[in-house]
């Protein structure tokens, strides 16, 4: 039967345009989405660019910048300068964000050994570290433009000093999916004081927030409220997320926002979490030996180490990317005490971490990076004069040290060096972008061409810079 309402309302001008542009934007959605490789489950797998030799991502993030030359980098000439200042000609260039460039010297206590058939010099302070000298590829040469620790962790984590890019988990997740059905692409495992830049490291900034690292508690509910409230069983969730997802698919399929699709994934992921998030935190199906070398049951490592082997096994349920964080690394005083401290919680299980991926087989395919933002400088932070044990390291961008292991890394060697006063780079630079652009290529991607679209320009994670580091590659 004809419908006069019906039909005026459609002969409108508000209402033909409603009707019509409606279908014509979901036409042009659907291209787009199809052209990016985002139709369907965002998560599901996908092919990189390449064959890849790193299929999972677990980065060691040592937040606060951990001093290179008492851990990796030595540097004996120092003594020859200690408690004195620099002739102004070799400190200029400084960028110094608590000192004076009058500083005194600071020569490292630390004892450094020649380690493994490489014969890496490394730090007593690490001695698990030392025991795998020749499964990391010890790199000496890292500089950054970001001096203040927001900043820095913000481009070593987006490559942009500012905040609101996609981070690097988002990246991988993004253009590989994930493997795992039950739990997130990305997962962030956090010990100590809290990192400076908080949630921006694992942001997926203008991305749809699929792509987002979600963090996990090491005890209790992964999540928090994971758990279904008392007196409501799982056929009524059930039941509630099905009203849920079609309201939610209603409203995505009048607008096509993105960020509608990322909640459905997100409800329907955590439902399924459920049920596999308990199980692996269970480590009861560990052998005893496993968790001693872990440290597990050893203070001050607990926390960090249950997160180490929290990392592998989600590696082995199929998580993309694992953030493993811990801080503060930021000593401006009380170096030798709280250094050795983060050495003590952080060692071992980092270690270890490495020992049980090789054990397993699962080495190869799984790509390790251990750092933080910066360095450290040469010169000395003295709060309390009075008190000589008080003193600490300023921030030093240009010229730290960093290791990765696994997933296509040559391990048993050295890349670059600083200067002998360890002021700047002195051979083989390498840029925060260009390890970026190496982890990009052993995860099978072109860091040019992995790129999301944003506001009329195509972004990537390396911006404008990068180049893949070859002699890192095995």
């Amino acid at each position: 039967m004809f419908d006069e309402r019906t039909y005026r309302q459609t002969q409108s001008r508000r209402g033909f345009l409603e009707q019509c542009t409606a279908g014509l934007g979901t036409l042009a959605l659907a291209n787009l989405l199809q052209a990016e490789g985002r139709t369907g489950d965002p998560l599901a797998p996908k092919a990189p660019h390449f064959p890849a030799k790193a299929k999972n991502v677990i980065f060691l993030f040592q937040a606060g910048a951990p001093s290179q030359m008492d851990l990796f980098d030595p540097k004996p000439v120092l003594e020859k300068y200690h408690g004195q200042s620099l002739p102004s000609e070799l400190t200029e260039d400084l960028q110094l964000a608590f000192i004076k460039k009058n500083a005194q010297v600071l020569a490292s206590q630390a004892k450094f050994k020649q380690c493994g058939q490489s014969g890496m010099e490394v730090s007593d302070l690490v001695p698990h570290t030392q025991k795998i000298a020749d499964k990391i590829c010890l790199v000496r040469s890292m500089f950054s433009e970001a001096f203040n620790h927001h900043p820095g962790q913000s481009m070593l984590m987006t490559g942009s000093p500012l905040i609101g890019r996609p981070t690097i988990g988002s990246w991988l997740t993004y253009g590989l999916g994930s493997e795992s059905r039950n739990l997130p692409g990305f997962v962030v495992l956090s010990s100590g004081r809290g990192t400076s830049g908080g949630s921006s490291n694992w942001s997926s900034g203008f991305m749809p927030s699929t792509y987002q690292g979600t963090p996990f508690r090491s005890s209790g509910d992964p999540i928090l409220y994971l758990s279904n409230p008392d007196g409501v069983t799982d056929p009524m969730q059930r039941l509630s997320l099905d009203a849920l997802k079609d309201l939610n698919q209603e409203r995505l399929d009048r607008t096509g926002d993105q960020e509608i699709a990322s909640r459905i994934q997100n409800y329907e992921l955590a439902f399924r979490m459920q049920s596999a998030a308990p199980e692996l935190l269970d480590f009861s199906d560990e052998p005893q030996h496993v968790l001693d070398l872990y440290g597990v049951d050893k203070e001050p490592q607990h926390p960090y180490a249950v997160n180490c082997l929290l990392a592998r096994r989600m590696v082995e349920r199929g998580v993309r990317t694992i953030l493993v964080a811990h801080a503060s690394w930021d000593q401006h005083q009380n170096l030798k005490k709280d250094l050795k401290k983060n050495c003590d919680i952080t060692d071992q299980p980092g270690a270890a971490l490495i020992q049980d991926l090789e054990q397993r087989g699962m080495l190869d395919e799984t790509l390790v990076v251990w750092g933080g933002e910066f360095g450290r400088t040469s010169l000395a932070d003295i709060r309390r004069p009075e008190d000589i044990d008080s003193v600490g390291r300023d921030h030093h961008p240009n010229g730290f040290s960093m290791w990765l292991a696994g997933g296509g890394i040559k391990g048993g060697q050295v890349i670059g060096k600083t200067d002998d006063l360890a002021m700047s780079v002195a051979e083989d630079k390498v840029h925060v972008h260009d390890l970026q652009a190496t982890m990009m290529h052993l995860c099978g991607f072109d860091h040019t061409k992995l790129t999301y679209r944003h506001m009329g320009r195509d972004f990537r994670l390396t911006d404008v810079g990068g180049e893949v580091v070859h002699k890192m590659l095995a």
